[in-house]
């Protein structure tokens, strides 16, 4: 990196427009030289060290590597006064890499029990603070070295996660080796004897504060030594004994709050805690079933002048005991903060403890989303964690974000949200705060906050006020950090945005598209990448269903990135996105190149096979889509069987009986796209297709039915699979289908396969075997036959309007024709597209001696000619290079033909006069 900066300025004569005051120190030393740059390093050391300080820990590193004395000064000691590892794997080298600089560190967060394992390399001897999360894994031994190395430890904090591996050994080893222990902040330890809680009583006369958090068992007895506590928490900790606690806790004569929320604690309990504890000035009783049941518990007159804080009483008031000058209830928060004179330091240790332990609490009981908290939330529970947004404790401002990002969500496994708690956010001006904490330069807000932008999101007009606030284009930004947790929920919540129409546009502007295709390349398949890759294919998805937005993600790369996490990605949530994402792009074949050019990415085909044989549903059914809509293209549909993917969808199609309806739908889909080649169509009867596909069609799921009913016409072409369609049944199938779906489609596509199947040709494929079983045979499809034609005949009858029927009969004009145009037109039959040995056919038919077929070929060719209709000009085209002018004239004039066959034989006439051909045939 260059260390001058070369900054734009006005040449020759003309002046730059410069503010009219005078210059500051630092200006000065900023003045362009002669070529008009600006050396940086003139900075004055004090004022590079405080930018130093609004830089994360890895651009700050970044910034010092630019020269010497940058260097010197990126070690100073008071840059590394905290260290947040929370985002990093820290190894022994690393972290001996770093001991120089950390002399003198007093705050450390931490992540993980291998990042604890290499912290007694940094040699912090000055260490005060250490806080630890996702600590399943730490150990007695660990812990024990790590509190023996740093002696003047005052506060510990681990959790909110189960320290599952701690035992009452290691808080033993805290209480003998730090004696200045203040605060002791534990959560999930399976049993705290009475010698770790003496160990701390004996060896720690300032420890103020502990929190033993969802513990399994306590020595209630103990903690009564513990003379010097002035808070105490055992929030969600299980199996206390409250007479023993009501009896000890009570010698507690500093005691000024009580943390038991989550617990089954009885009024019995409170009631002794408030009359015979003297000093508490604060219980707090969030979500205590028991309490609940008796709300006169705080009614008694030994409660007075004492507060209580539970789910049915209004915490804002209650606080307001202490704050008589504020006016607003739900500003105690916030005028406590603003009082920067006249400080009070008990008052300010009581709202900080305050602070964390309900940002703690609410988190916990979003987490568990009990029944009967709505009213709670609405009420108080969405102001109390917008509060806590702002407060001047980090791991509290971090929690409430974490909190906002759960209680909304009511159904994990469908990420619903709850739109009222969504609108208590937003009403209490939830999205600036949220919004403000993700402009943070510290990652771990940065997190947090934009977790709950990403759940909240899911809510449409939470997304639109998001948007409105510079929302996508913070996502954007922040889904290009190189921290990992970071960029993982910013994608998140480009993922939900993404959902909006209204908000697709918007994204792509911001350079959205090019950080998720970038996030693709830049973080690793397996381990912790995977949370990235979903969530960055998922929105990528979701905007490639946008035309214009899908040009744009191939444009920057997309369909490479896609199809590499689609061929090496072993990560099923993954899997599913990018083949749903490729399916998307595929499906504009009409508007852009990219059917055509996924298709043409090496192994991209391979591997959506591939996936088709995945034992995941979801990931079967998005790469089932995927090759549905790859398949329109001819290119693509030949490599799609090339590499295997007729076998792989027989195969899917067999076994998804069971399977969800959109499964059902995209392998029967695949398969009719596969089957327009008369080869794939040979390929898929031979592999045993055609009676997973009846099977299909008896679906009671509309899109179901009608996919394998286009499946089911275009292998009928093939007077093998025609005959096999009769052999496994799937005449009746069909039949049903042509009278009782209410999908005009699967109608029309069922007549088309029965037409096709008894216009004649099957029947040398009929003749085979011994005399007796081929007369067998004859008198089974000559049933089979009239029931076809009969169904047939009543299918096209229904698109037969008596009154236009009657006066188009009487007349030639453009009027009564268009009248039964109207009537007979089916607008979703304007997207099929036939092949001219089809159209072939179906001119074939009105010679045939039926004047059933005759009136369904004449039908079908309606449809498939009608002005508007989508690729009309191709049939068009078709119709008049076969000739067929003439055999339609024939057929509109024939005595013997049937009064709908003329009528629609002379609308299809007309639409060959007046519709426009393709340039090319």
């Amino acid at each position: 990196m260059s260390r001058r900066v070369r900054r734009k300025c006005v040449k020759g004569a003309q002046k730059l427009d410069l503010p009219n005051q005078p210059e500051t120190e630092d200006a000065d030393y900023l003045k362009l030289n002669g070529d008009g740059l600006v050396d940086w390093t003139r900075l004055p050391n004090d004022t590079v060290i405080q930018l130093f300080t609004y830089l994360n820990y890895r651009d700050r590193a970044n910034l010092a590597s630019t020269c010497k004395g940058w260097r010197s000064l990126g070690s100073s000691s008071c840059l590394w006064k905290t260290l947040d590892l929370r985002a990093h794997k820290c190894d022994w080298s690393i972290m001996s890499s770093m001991a120089a600089r950390c002399i003198n560190l007093e705050k450390l967060k931490f992540r993980g029990a291998d990042n604890a394992d290499s912290l007694i390399s940094l040699k912090a001897k000055n260490l005060r603070e250490i806080s630890g999360d996702y600590c399943r894994k730490l150990n007695d031994s660990i812990l024990a070295v790590i509190v023996a190395r740093h002696k003047l430890l005052e506060v510990l904090q681990l959790g909110p996660d189960f320290c599952e591996r701690i035992t009452s050994d290691a808080i033993v080893a805290i209480g003998f080796c730090c004696p200045k222990l203040k605060k002791l902040r534990l959560s999930g330890i399976r049993e705290i004897n009475k010698d770790a809680i003496n160990a701390l009583a004996t060896h720690c006369p300032d420890l103020s504060e502990i929190g033993f958090i969802d513990c399994l068992n306590i020595d209630e007895t103990a903690l009564g030594n513990v003379v010097s506590l002035r808070f105490l928490s055992v929030a969600g900790s299980t199996n206390v004994k409250w007479g023993l606690a009501a009896e000890f806790w009570t010698k507690l004569i500093n005691l000024q709050g009580i943390d038991i929320s989550r617990t089954d604690v009885l009024p019995a309990v409170v009631m002794r805690f408030f009359s015979s504890i003297k000093g508490l000035k604060i219980l707090c009783a969030l979500n205590c079933p028991s309490l609940e049941e008796d709300t006169t518990v705080y009614t008694k007159s030994s409660c007075y002048g004492k507060m209580m804080l539970s789910s049915f009483r209004d915490t804002f008031k209650e606080l307001s005991l202490m704050f008589p000058d504020t006016k607003n209830d739900r500003d105690i928060f916030s005028d406590w903060r603003a009082k920067s004179e006249k400080r009070d330091a008990d008052l300010d240790e009581f709202m900080t403890w305050l602070e964390w332990i309900l940002s703690h609490s609410l988190f916990r009981i979003a987490e568990s989303n009990p029944h009967g908290l709505d009213q709670f939330w609405l009420s108080q529970g969405a102001d109390l964690l917008l509060n806590l947004l702002q407060s001047n404790q980090e791991d509290v401002q971090e929690r409430a974000a974490t909190g906002l990002a759960t209680f909304v969500v009511v159904d994990d496994e469908n990420t619903n949200v709850d739109v009222g708690r969504a609108e208590a956010v937003m009403k209490g001006g939830g999205i600036q705060l949220l919004l403000g904490l993700a402009r943070s330069w510290k990652e771990g807000l940065q997190t947090e906050s934009t977790k709950a932008i990403a759940n909240l999101s899911v809510n449409p007009a939470f997304a639109k006020s998001v948007a409105a606030g510079g929302g996508i284009e913070i996502l954007a930004n922040l889904a290009r950090s190189l921290n990992r947790m970071v960029a993982e929920e910013a994608a998140g919540g480009l993922w939900n945005l993404s959902v909006g129409e209204e908000h697709k546009g918007a994204i792509a502007e911001a350079g959205g598209i090019k950080a998720l295709v970038d996030l693709i390349f830049k973080w690793p398949r397996g381990g912790g990448g995977d949370g990235v890759l979903e969530r960055a294919a998922g929105a990528l998805a979701n905007l490639a269903a946008d035309d214009k937005c899908s040009i744009e993600v191939a444009n920057v790369g997309g369909i490479n990135a896609l199809v590499t996490l689609a061929r090496k990605c072993k990560h099923e949530g993954v899997q599913e996105q990018a083949a749903r994402a490729l399916a998307n792009l595929a499906a504009h074949g009409d508007s852009n190149t990219n059917n055509a050019a996924v298709g043409l990415e090496v192994g991209a085909l391979e591997a959506l096979v591939l996936l088709i044989r995945s034992s995941n549903d979801g990931v079967r059914q998005e790469a089932a889509g995927a090759l549905w809509n790859l398949s329109f293209d001819d290119r693509n549909r030949e490599g799609i069987a090339l590499a295997g993917g007729v076998e792989a969808l027989v195969a899917l199609a067999q076994s998804c009986s069971e399977a969800s309806p959109s499964l059902q739908e995209r392998a029967a889909g695949a398969l009719w796209g596969l089957s327009v080649s008369e080869a794939n169509s040979i390929a898929i009867g031979r592999e045993g297709g055609v009676s997973p596909l009846i099977t299909l069609a008896k679906s009671q799921t509309e899109d179901v039915h009608e996919t394998a009913a286009g499946a089911l016409w275009n292998l009928a072409f093939n007077p093998g699979n025609a005959l096999r369609i009769v052999e496994d049944g799937g005449v009746l199938a069909l039949i049903h289908l042509c009278s009782s779906s209410q999908s005009k489609m699967a109608r029309f596509m069922s007549a088309l396969a029965l037409a096709y199947m008894f216009d004649g040709r099957m029947d040398e494929n009929a003749v085979a075997g011994s005399s007796t079983e081929g007369a067998s045979k004859s008198v089974g499809l000559e049933r089979a036959r009239r029931m076809a034609l009969q169904h047939i005949e009543t299918f096209v009858l229904t698109f037969a309007d008596p009154q236009a029927f009657s006066a188009a009969a009487l007349s030639s004009a453009p009027a009564p024709l268009a009248q039964v145009t109207e009537s007979a037109r089916i607008l979703e039959a304007g997207h099929l597209r036939c092949s001219g040995a089809e159209i072939g056919r179906f001119v074939s038919m009105l010679r045939n001696q039926s004047p059933v077929l005759k009136a369904c070929a004449a039908f079908a060719l309606l449809q498939f000619t009608v002005p508007g209709g989508r690729h009309a000009p191709h049939h068009v085209n078709l119709l008049q290079a076969s000739g067929a002018s003439r055999v339609l004239r024939a057929a509109a004039a024939a005595a013997s033909a049937p009064l709908e066959a003329k009528i629609f034989a002379k609308i299809v006439l007309r639409n060959l006069e007046h519709q426009p051909v393709e340039s090319s045939a």
